[in-house]
């Protein structure tokens, strides 16, 4: 835990020796299993994270415009429907760009806020935070470096709000929609422990469209997407002692329409084998034959409700940008 001078940052930090150990016992499984896979929140280390708030400038990736526009035309009707004094626990903050308006917005109603972010990368939660409390001087920020699971238990656990003080939970750029459907719900359900009841939950997500809208958000044409996704290699070359060579794979993204998904995958070039020395194992690729990175699910009305049923809130509204392609929807603690 450390402090700066100014008093109002607070940095809770996840051990690294326990994340590289989970890194290389979840590489080792994934990569033997058929079919191959691994899991996508090892594409957000540093470098990882740098890469991704690029692919959000990109001209094909539409969810972060869309879900700026809500934020900009409905953040005064969002924080109506949420009276009361709030602090903000904000998961997978990233730069917090999209935060800043919300921030902005309380801190104009009620003079002081806790801003409670989650990150992994702790580079990025550092650099974030301290810009923000460079331009919001009643805030204060308690950041976790940490993944949700953690975080979110520490929370349940140590960080109660005082009674007066009505907690809302920001989970923006349809990072649920990475989640299976299991996984989805028992990470509402933790976030939903950390609640009490009438607490909220802003949750981004993506809707249901055209693949010629879809497909170029997840291979666009500068490969900033594809260079994301290879990362995860270079990454297990970095720390696991990995022999990969990014030049034999390359990045596809594709829609399973009976799930209702984004596929990204990286796919060998040629028949290979790939050598891993931390992990003492090799291997071996036919060509053609994919590593399957990440899932990013669509959704409709229906299934919002659902999920948020499922998981101990209820759906109150959700808000759609101009052209309906994103929501974000507000989730009340039952």
């Amino acid at each position: 835990m450390a402090t700066d001078a100014t008093q109002r940052l607070t940095i809770h930090r996840v051990e690294a020796p326990e994340r590289r150990a989970d890194f290389a016992e979840d590489t080792r499984e994934g990569l033997s299993g058929k079919p191959k896979s691994l899991s996508p929140k090892y594409l957000y280390d540093d470098l990882g994270s740098a890469l991704f708030e690029t692919i959000t400038l990109l001209p094909e990736y539409y969810q972060t415009r869309a879900e700026s526009e809500i934020l900009e035309d409905q953040h005064e009707a969002i924080l109506d429907s949420i009276p009361g004094t709030l602090r903000l626990v904000e998961l997978g903050s990233g730069s917090a760009n999209k935060t800043r308006v919300l921030i902005d917005t309380i801190l104009k109603r009620q003079n002081t806020l806790e801003y409670i972010p989650i990150e992994i990368s702790e580079t990025t939660l550092e650099n974030s935070s301290k810009d923000l409390l460079r331009w919001f001087p009643g805030l204060r920020i308690t950041g976790f470096a940490s993944d949700y699971e953690n975080a979110l238990g520490a929370l349940a656990r140590d960080y109660a709000a005082a009674k007066k003080i009505r907690t809302v939970a920001l989970f923006l750029g349809s990072t649920i929609g990475n989640l299976e459907p299991e996984d989805r719900y028992g990470l509402l359900s933790r976030i939903r422990t950390m609640l009490e009841a009438q607490d909220a939950l802003v949750l981004g997500t993506d809707l249901k469209k055209s693949l010629d809208v879809l497909i170029p958000a997840y291979d666009d044409a500068l490969g900033v997407t594809a260079a994301f996704n290879l990362n995860l290699l270079r990454r297990i070359n970095e720390e696991l002692g990995g022999e990969f060579d990014l030049s034999q794979f390359e990045h596809e993204a594709r829609y399973d329409e009976d799930h209702g998904r984004i596929e990204m995958h990286l796919v060998s070039k040629a028949r290979q084998s790939v050598k891993i020395s931390k992990l003492t194992m090799t291997v071996r690729f036919e060509k053609g034959e994919t590593i399957h990175t990440e899932n990013s699910y669509k959704f409709d009305p229906e299934q919002l409700s659902s999920m948020a049923q499922k998981a101990g809130f209820h759906l109150d509204r959700t808000w759609l940008d101009s052209k309906n392609q994103f929501g974000l929807s507000l989730f009340t603690a039952q």
